[in-house]
């Protein structure tokens, strides 16, 4: 069916005049909004805030995240007993958290609040309809006609019986005209409030609530330029992106971001983490200064900033860092150790390893480096310089956790292409009496590039907690209490061969 437009019914039904105070923003009036994040570090899907062709938006309540809403009004209240109703608020509120409380004036009591959805809509008009006179206009050829008479159906287009008591039945339309609002429609969410004042006057009120459909993650850029040895230095750009789906448009406001894991309580689910912890501040004034907050991180917007409803909105988190010392390192797990309750004493481990040996960003998150903030958990996109044109091309990209300062952050970039991993078991013998086993392992890096090249290669021991290396080709690096590490430089089209014998008593 072809609904007429939802703007010339309302219009036509002159639902403006509420019958009771309504609140206005005005010169001096102020809205804050602290956003909060559920997301786990990486991309928000494009769906959530741009739908791919054929594809439904997803429910706003999905989006993941939620906001602090502070209205701060001039409103004006009578004395004694009055209602009061305040209209610019998101569609997602959550009604338990509201309050409303005037704080110059200790004397004004809210006996009762409410929070009113049955909002406007063509389908619910023609329902308060039934029974009310109604004009249809609708097409005829290439004129439209006027139809008025008595709505008696609003199911599967509309039945109306006419002044001479015909009944006529419409499938498609192209407007509707309406006498009035039906009581209980309204045009947007609204609080109403049963207030009790002491005096009357015009009054600063402060509303807060928390709504869905709003949320907040960060996103960073990084720029390599390599150097001798895999060493080079990277730039470090990072932006917040603000999805609001909530319902509401909130003009000017003063915006803030929480960062940390905020507990909620989610009936039926487990409690979602808070996404963030961030930056220091920018330089300019006019951006995210940080500050601790409680057990969390707070980054407060130095200017004033606009965040329609359905919308995305990106804002620079921090300057641009420089040239930060960075590395790249080329790693080789053949398998993942396995998990077993007692020794295993079995040749063959289970795991077929693998060949590719893992490419890796590294740099040290500390004020030497030119960092030293904290870096929200979020998504790192790394391109490199090509130096044949000078051009930017994507080389990998990486989630990080919540990172302090001082920490190191390693990007996983993806899987080398000219170098390749082979392990392989070279002897093996048990004696379950006596309680031990010996193994040797040779591990085989090959190197088809034209320059040489670093790899670390980590190996599990994985069969019982008490071992012992008897002899290695390599030095190697204890990392727990059951893996180790051999660093390995490989020359250009050559093969290194990491070999070393462990013992297990049990």
């Amino acid at each position: 069916m072809h609904q007429s437009t939802l703007a010339r019914a309302l219009l036509a039904a002159g639902f403006m005049a509420l019958g009771c105070l309504a609140v206005r923003a005005a010169d001096g009036n102020e809205t804050a909004v602290t956003l909060y994040s559920s997301q786990q570090p990486g991309a928000i899907p494009a769906e959530y805030y741009r739908p791919l062709p054929g594809e439904a938006v997803p429910a706003a309540s999905a989006v993941p995240g939620f906001a602090l809403v502070r209205l701060d009004r001039d409103v004006r209240i009578e004395a004694g007993r009055s209602t009061l109703r305040f209209a610019d608020v998101a569609a997602l509120i959550d009604p338990t958290t509201v309050t409303f409380a005037v704080p110059g004036d200790p004397g004004t009591r809210v006996l009762e609040q409410n929070f009113q959805f049955d909002l406007v809509s063509t389908a619910r008009l023609l329902q308060r309809y039934v029974d009310q006179p109604l004009t249809v206009e609708y097409a005829s050829g290439e004129s439209l006609k006027q139809l008025s008479g008595t709505l008696l159906s609003a199911g599967d287009g509309i039945v109306l019986r006419g002044a001479d008591g015909g009944i006529t039945a419409l499938r498609d339309y192209a407007s509707l005209r309406f006498a009035d609002l039906p009581g209980g429609l309204i045009t947007r969410p609204t609080l109403v409030w049963d207030l009790n004042a002491a005096s009357g006057g015009t009054k600063h009120a402060r509303v807060t609530y928390q709504t869905g459909g709003m949320t907040w993650w960060a996103d960073y850029n990084v720029i390599f330029e390599d150097g001798e040895s895999g060493s080079g230095f990277i730039d470090l750009a990072a932006w917040v992106s603000v999805i609001n789906q909530s319902g509401a448009s909130f003009e000017n406001a003063k915006l803030k971001l929480v960062a940390g894991e905020v507990n909620r309580v989610q009936p039926g689910r487990v409690a979602p983490a808070v996404m963030m912890k961030a930056m220091r501040a920018a330089d300019s004034a006019e951006g995210f200064a940080e500050q601790a907050f409680d057990e969390f991180h707070l980054y407060t917007l130095g200017r004033r900033t606009t965040l329609p409803n359905n919308s995305t909105k990106q804002l620079e988190l921090f300057e641009r860092a420089r040239r930060i010392p960075a590395k790249r390192l080329l790693t080789y797990d053949a398998f993942a150790a396995p998990a077993f309750g007692g020794p295993y004493t079995e040749r063959d481990p289970g795991v077929a390893p693998n060949t590719r040996v893992a490419a890796w960003l590294e740099f040290r998150n500390d004020a030497k480096s030119g960092l030293g903030m904290p870096l929200p958990a979020g998504r790192m996109r790394v391109a490199r310089i090509d130096r044949a044109d000078g051009s930017l091309e994507f080389i990998g990209e990486d989630a990080i956790a919540h990172t302090p300062k001082d920490e190191t952050v390693r990007l996983n970039l993806g899987t080398a292409f000219d170098v390749v991993g082979e392990r392989r078991q070279s002897d093996f013998a048990v004696d379950s009496r006596a309680r031990w086993l010996e193994e040797a392992v040779e591990v085989r890096i090959r190197n088809h590039k034209s320059q040489p090249v670093q790899v670390r290669v980590r190996e599990p021991l994985y069969r019982w907690s008490g071992w012992k290396i008897l002899d290695s080709s390599h030095a190697y690096v204890k990392d727990s209490a059951q893996q180790v590490h051999f660093d390995v430089e490989v020359a250009p089209d050559a093969e290194a061969v990491i070999r070393y014998r462990v013992r297990y008593n049990w």
